[in-house]
């Protein structure tokens, strides 16, 4: 049931929909990824977009999106893939923007593998030169138009030795020449000194930084918004500064271990038909932040 007087205000109209509806399509709702916009995201998005509109030139302006661990910058990534999605055409299919993995061991001929798998491409034959496998990577890249290549997990780059991370950051330069289109690299703040070594890359990325979350206006408008978003029938009173600085300092101040703990309060606030995050359903969820797995994970070490 809705709240006594049937008034859903309090929540988004899609969010009211759902609000209706029996309690087990509501978790289900709650347990799925969800985008909630914030400046910071805005302005990642808004300089994707600029990049991808980037005529091609020898020199193309690439973007280095720096941020703790769990910090919303994967989500940033994917939303904007979706944004804009492969276009199939008779003949092929057409990849505007590429999103890949920076392999843990950051070798060229494995990097060159992860790109293949990212372009879809059969991986059954095995190259023995280098120069094959590089030169098969450049024409799919070529023919499936891609316009945008980002590069998560960046800072893997700093896992190898000297000499390979100079190699590897050569390639990187290699393919924006190569190629003509804007690199967008993701990671850590380890990603950042790693570019830092190389001048020329150093000139062409950009940093946009995505730090930990402060209780601030900024962090309690996030938190409304999540209130907003979840399917439950009564207000959830998490925007005041008082409860934004609780849940930042619970969740250690990233935005993924924030959308974490609301969501398992959300998921008790249905189950416990409190319908609403509050301090009883912020106790009842079984969240624990980063550190407290840890110390957890180092006891049953002991």
């Amino acid at each position: 049931m809705v709240n006594e007087d049937g008034d859903l205000s309090h929540l988004l109209p899609a969010a009211q929909q759902i609000a209706r509806l029996p309690d087990a399509e509501r978790l289900r709702y709650v347990r799925a990824d969800r985008w909630i916009g914030y400046p910071r995201a805005a302005e990642a998005l808004e300089r994707l977009e600029t990049l991808l509109a980037w005529p091609s030139k020898q020199r193309m302006p690439n973007l280095l999106l720096i941020g703790p661990t769990n910090n919303g910058k994967s989500m940033i990534v994917e939303k904007f893939r979706r944004t804009h999605p492969p276009i199939s055409h008779p003949d092929r299919e057409e990849i505007p923007v590429l999103a890949m993995q920076m392999p843990s061991d950051p070798t060229v001929i494995r990097f060159y593998t992860a790109l293949l798998a990212a372009l879809g491409a059969p991986l059954r034959v095995r190259y023995n030169r280098l120069a094959d496998v590089e030169q098969l990577t450049l024409r799919l890249l070529r023919s499936a138009g891609v316009r945008m290549l980002v590069i998560d997990e960046l800072h893997n780059v700093l896992g190898g030795r000297g000499d390979r991370r100079r190699e590897f950051l050569n390639l990187l330069r290699f393919l924006g020449n190569e190629l003509r289109i804007p690199l967008v690299g993701v990671g850590t703040r380890d990603a950042y000194p790693a570019i830092r070594s190389d001048d020329q890359l150093e000139n062409r990325f950009a940093p946009l930084t995505l730090p930990r979350w402060e209780t601030d206006t900024e962090a309690c408008s996030l938190l409304a918004s999540f209130a907003a978003a979840f399917p439950l029938r009564r207000p959830s009173p998490i925007g005041a500064p008082e409860m934004a600085g609780y849940l930042l300092t619970r969740s250690e101040g990233t935005i993924g271990e924030l959308a974490h703990l609301l969501t398992d309060a959300a998921l008790a606030a249905i189950t416990s038909c409190e319908e609403a995050i509050n301090q009883r359903t912020l106790l009842l969820a079984p969240y624990a932040g980063p550190s407290e797995r840890r110390r957890l994970f180092e006891r049953e070490l002991t």
